[in-house]
Parts: structure tokens; C-alpha cells; sequence
């Protein structure tokens, strides 16, 4: 146990003597938060918008003003005809080009169906989904306007068929902000990136500069040197939770619902599968910079696409859904959203830390095995 701790030791003396390393684990994972925090967002605040009023009416700029006034659209171009509606909608200079037709106001007086086009730049198709939401929801709303002030008018007291009618309920996420659905999961792929790079980085640091291989030739068990160089990364792992968890609660304003003492438990077996994975890479690259090309595009990149950081697993072919079974970070993530939006804790989520633990222990196993047979 000594000689675990001296080499414990050792490695935290020589992160003291690099300040850069110091930086990249303690104030890099804040400064990666609040940019992915503000830039991994999906929500639509502002539709840059083109209008081609054909008719020009009052009834035309009354539905142009419920545009406006919504919030979400920007309308920045008033075109004259469809030549110009084009050019800006290829130029990229708006998303969104409504055309009011002739006899717009006419058809109304007339009780009419009115037809209105709406054409979108599809390009980002989830982007152009989200705004013709919004579009159906502003036009479905005048249009049913409309209609009761038509009743009105004319005393018209017809009681309306029985209909069903659903009344959302949104939970864990009030506000519908796509932040605090990728905000949480920014624990695990900042956890990645610190506990799988920096250990492999650290141990290949200690092959180029020779010091590995005085570490061999001392009578230093093949074990003790394994857990002497892991446990620094386990600790540290843990100072970075807590610091991302602070920052996301002063920045962001989420707080964590759950238990805490479960998803600190959760890291720690997760912890299991980065450092197995980071101890791995360092047994089959011989310099920093091989090191971290084969941690970043080999193994971090395959496992953020594949967790559900970003992309929904459930859209994803048969095939990838399968693979993605063997990524630790997806059952990661998916603790870690429970957690903290959801408030839920063991008793929904033990399957997913049981497998964390098979996983951990089977990377880490296999890893330490063959990073002894390199000692040896």
C-alpha cells in the first residue's frame, strides 16, 4: 500500500510541476461546459423570415403582425415577386418565405378555404420541422380567430360537436429547452475526455521521457504500478464532477434532482471504463500524439455518436442500435440525465449501472492485462 501511494504521490507532483495539465483539469471542463452548454442547443429562438404579401390587405398584415409579435420569427425581406423570394432563400439569408395570395381578404369576407404558401430552406431538416410548427400553430390560431369572429358577427350560437381534446403536461422539462437535455450529458463527455486522454497522455509521457522504464526495473509489482497511475485520474475525475455540477447549477440553473451519492457511485464505475480504455491506448502508441489522435477518432468520437449525447439511438439502423450496447457512455448519459432531470435513482436505473460495472471491470481487466505483458 506504500509503495501505491508514493507512486500516487509522484503523480500528483508532477501535475503540480505542469501548470498546463493543472488548467486542462480544472478550469478547461467549465470553460467546455459553458460553450457547449450554449452552443449544443436545437431550439429555434429566431426564424429569419421572407413575406410576399400579394394582397396587400388589412387582413393580410393583421396575419403578418401575428408573426411578428410571436417571437420566433424575424421577418428581415419584403419581396416584390418570386424571382427575389428565390434569391434570398438560395443566398441562405432566410429560412422561412410566406406568400399571401391575391384575394386573400376577399376570400375571407367570402367564407372561403384560403390557401397560404409556406416555403421552407429544408437544408437543416430538423430546424425547418421546428418552424413549421410554428408556422401551423400561428396560421391554425388566426384561422380559428377568424372563425369566432365570424360567429360572432353574425350571432351565429351553434354548439360544436363533442371533440377530444389533450392538455399537455411537460415534465422534467417545463420550458421545452433543448440546454437542459444536452447540458447533463456534457458530464459524461467531458469525464471522457479528461479521464481517458489524460491517462493515456500520462502514461506515454512516462515511455518518451524514459522515466517508464526506471519504474520497471525497480522492485515495483506490475499491479501496484497499474493502480499508482489510475487512482490520480480517479480523483481527479471526481474534482471535475463537482466542478461541472456547480457550474451547470450557477450558469444554467439545473440543478441535480436525484441523489447525489448515486451518481457519484455511477462515475465511479464509469471512471472503470475510461481509464481501461485510456490504458489501453497508451499499451499501442509510442508518442503523446498518436496517443491522442487514436483516444479522440477511435474511441471518444464512436462513443459520443453512439451514446445519445446528440443523436437518438432509436433513430439509428438495427445494426448501430446493436453496437451501441457495448458503449459504456450511453448508460452513462442515461444515468446521469435520470438523475438530474428526472430525479430518479437506483431503483430505475440499476440495470444500466449493473452494466456499467460488467463493462468497467471487463475494459479495465483486459487493459491492465496487457499493459502488464508490455511491462514485462
Amino acid at each position: 500500500m506504500k509503495t501505491i501511494l508514493k507512486i500516487v504521490r509522484k503523480e500528483f507532483q508532477q501535475f503540480r510541476r505542469d501548470p498546463k495539465m493543472f488548467g486542462i483539469i480544472l478550469i478547461a471542463p467549465v470553460v467546455q461546459l459553458i460553450l457547449l452548454g450554449y452552443a449544443a442547443t436545437l431550439d429555434v429562438n429566431s426564424v429569419h423570415t421572407i413575406i410576399y404579401d400579394q394582397d396587400k390587405s388589412s387582413s393580410s398584415r393583421k396575419l403578418i403582425e401575428k408573426f411578428e409579435s410571436s417571437g420566433f420569427f424575424s421577418i428581415d425581406y419584403y419581396a416584390e415577386n418570386y424571382a427575389q423570394l428565390t434569391k434570398q432563400l438560395d443566398n441562405g439569408n432566410a429560412l422561412f418565405a410566406l406568400v399571401i395570395p391575391h384575394n386573400f381578404e376577399k376570400g375571407i369576407e367570402r367564407k372561403e378555404t384560403v390557401y397560404l404558401q409556406a416555403i421552407f430552406d429544408a437544408s437543416d431538416g430538423n430546424t425547418a420541422s421546428i418552424a413549421s410548427g410554428y408556422v401551423i400553430q400561428i396560421i391554425s390560431k388566426y384561422s380559428q380567430n377568424l372563425l369566432l369572429s365570424s360567429m360572432d358577427r353574425t350571432g351565429n350560437k351553434i354548439i360544436p360537436a363533442g371533440q377530444i381534446v389533450a392538455e399537455p403536461r411537460v415534465w422534467y422539462n417545463p420550458n421545452l429547452k433543448t440546454r437542459n437535455f444536452m447540458v447533463p450529458g456534457i458530464v459524461g463527455l467531458l469525464l471522457s475526455i479528461i479521464t481517458l486522454l489524460l491517462t493515456s497522455l500520462a502514461v506515454v509521457k512516462e515511455k518518451e521521457i524514459g522515466t517508464l522504464e526506471q519504474l520497471i526495473v525497480t522492485p515495483i509489482k506490475p499491479y501496484q504500478l497499474i493502480l499508482g497511475k489510475l487512482i490520480p485520474f480517479v480523483l481527479l475525475g471526481f474534482v471535475a464532477i463537482i466542478i461541472v455540477i456547480a457550474a451547470m447549477w450557477v450558469v444554467f440553473s439545473i440543478e441535480v434532482r436525484g441523489s447525489l451519492v448515486f451518481l457519484f457511485a455511477c462515475s465511479f464505475l464509469y471512471i472503470l471504463s475510461t481509464l481501461g480504455l485510456g490504458l489501453f491506448v497508451s499499451t499501442i502508441s509510442k508518442t503523446q500524439q498518436q496517443a491522442m489522435m487514436i483516444a479522440i477518432f477511435v474511441i471518444l468520437m464512436p462513443m459520443v455518436y453512439l451514446s445519445g449525447f446528440a443523436f437518438p439511438i432509436e433513430n439509428m439502423p438495427a445494426v448501430i442500435q446493436f453496437v451501441s450496447y457495448a458503449v459504456p457512455l450511453r448508460y452513462f448519459i442515461n444515468i446521469v440525465r435520470g438523475v438530474i432531470l428526472k430525479g430518479i435513482g437506483f431503483n430505475e436505473l440499476w440495470l444500466d449501472g449493473v452494466v456499467l460495472f460488467f463493462i468497467g471491470v471487463f475494459i479495465l481487466f483486459l487493459s491492465s492485462r496487457r499493459f502488464q505483458k508490455r511491462l514485462e
